[in-house]
């Protein structure tokens, strides 16, 4: 099917050309004599004792020479032009069969352009309709998660997971023995916890995807205002930012864990896998939280849905974990800093209670949120929340003022 707007208008084209060609080719009439040209000569020559024309002299008087090389010079214009001039030249009439041959050459572009234009309506028609996208209610707005950046970008579709659930089928007595049927008619059933489907995937080949450069540039700009800070203020920190990630390793995670990192969050990897201890320094990352990189974060997310595989809430997140967070850093008591899956906001699960999508005290709405939230902290000395980020002995601190 043809879907170039390029090919369309050069196929267009092509049959209006031919179109052209055939038109002007039947249609041309020689161009009139000029005054001082010889005439054409006919087919028979004229009779001797032809009257002579009258009146013998024009009533204007005869033209000179000069006067005859003054009217016919005309400006120079398309048709002056030796090619053009070439090609209108007076020709032989084509003979029957090369003139029935260009016709039917014509016929043929025409239908062909024709067939084309049908066949792409049809299409657009009947195939080209687009499907529903599931979304959440209360999902932010993209303007609302970038701001300062004008990204534009749409709800990812969610990973299928598989509950596990065996398919129903139909009970019969005849099926249980009898001391069974007994027990189960004296005693009710005892209630089952469901199982968080979020932390039982389908097992999926990895995909990378694109980022929209947007979000990239978005990303790097607030990475770089970071950086430029802790050379200059807090160096030792600076040196335990990791090397940039690579895309395939973030899609395994993503296939392994059924997740989709948010195009931020996988911005940031790029440039910055997690941070590391050296030379006995703290490693860097956001709210006294650690920076994990894309293994830990695959790692520390099986390890959460061990502890926690069932669903206690209708809501994921009132609940201590839920399958579908994204586990991005750890303050090494138990504590991690996620980020939502779905609403891609920042939240934070304590091993004592439930997670909270307030760390610090205030709503961080996207990784990128949280990156421009701390890079203003820094350059102005503010806080994130009730978190106030400070440099100490060439090291950052995350403080409680």
């Amino acid at each position: 099917m043809i879907t170039s707007r390029g090919l369309w208008w050069a196929l267009a084209a092509a049959a209006v050309a031919v179109a052209a060609v055939v038109f002007v080719r039947r249609s041309r009439t020689p161009y009139p004599a000029l005054p001082g040209e010889r005439p054409a000569p006919e087919a028979r020559p004229p009779e001797r004792d032809a009257p002579p024309p009258w009146p013998p002299v024009p009533i204007l008087g005869t033209p000179t020479k000069a006067d005859i090389e003054r009217y016919a010079t005309r400006s120079g214009g398309l048709f002056d032009h030796p090619a053009v001039a070439a090609f209108l030249a007076d020709r032989q009439p084509l003979d029957g069969p090369t003139r029935r041959r260009l016709n039917r050459w014509a016929a043929v572009a025409l239908a062909v352009v024709l067939l084309a234009g049908g066949a792409q309506v049809l299409e657009s028609a009947v195939f080209s309709k687009g499907g529903d996208t599931a979304t959440e209610a209360e999902y932010p707005p993209c303007a609302q998660v970038y701001a300062d950046a004008g990204v534009a970008c749409a709800t990812e579709p969610r990973w299928q997971v598989d509950s596990g659930a065996e398919p129903d089928r139909e009970w019969s007595p005849a099926l249980e023995p009898a001391d069974q049927q007994r027990a189960e008619s004296q005693e009710p059933p005892l209630a089952q916890e469901a199982v968080d489907a979020d932390c039982r995937p389908r097992t999926a080949k990895p995909h990378v995807r694109a980022i929209n450069p947007k979000v990239t540039r978005a990303v790097n700009r607030q990475w770089r205002r970071i950086e430029t800070w802790l050379k200059a203020n807090a160096p030792k920190s600076y040196r335990t930012l990791g090397r940039p990630g690579r895309a395939r390793t973030i899609a395994v995670a993503e296939a392994q864990a059924g997740l989709s990192f948010p195009d931020d969050l996988r911005a940031s990897l790029l440039r910055h896998n997690g941070s590391a201890v050296i030379e006995g320094t703290w490693p860097f990352g956001f709210l006294d939280n650690v920076n994990m990189t894309i293994r830990q974060i695959r790692d520390h997310w099986r390890t959460l849905c061990e502890i926690d595989a069932t669903d206690d809430s209708d809501d994921p997140r009132t609940e201590w974990w839920d399958g579908r967070m994204i586990p991005v850093g750890s303050d090494g008591t138990g504590n991690s800093l996620v980020v939502d899956s779905v609403r891609r906001d920042v939240g934070k699960t304590e091993h004592a209670g439930n997670m909270s999508f307030t760390p610090g005290g205030i709503r961080i709405r996207s990784y990128h949120a949280l990156l421009k939230a701390t890079a203003d902290a820094l350059e102005t000395g503010g806080t994130v929340g009730h978190w106030k980020p400070e440099a100490a002995d060439g090291q950052l601190e995350w403080n409680l003022p």
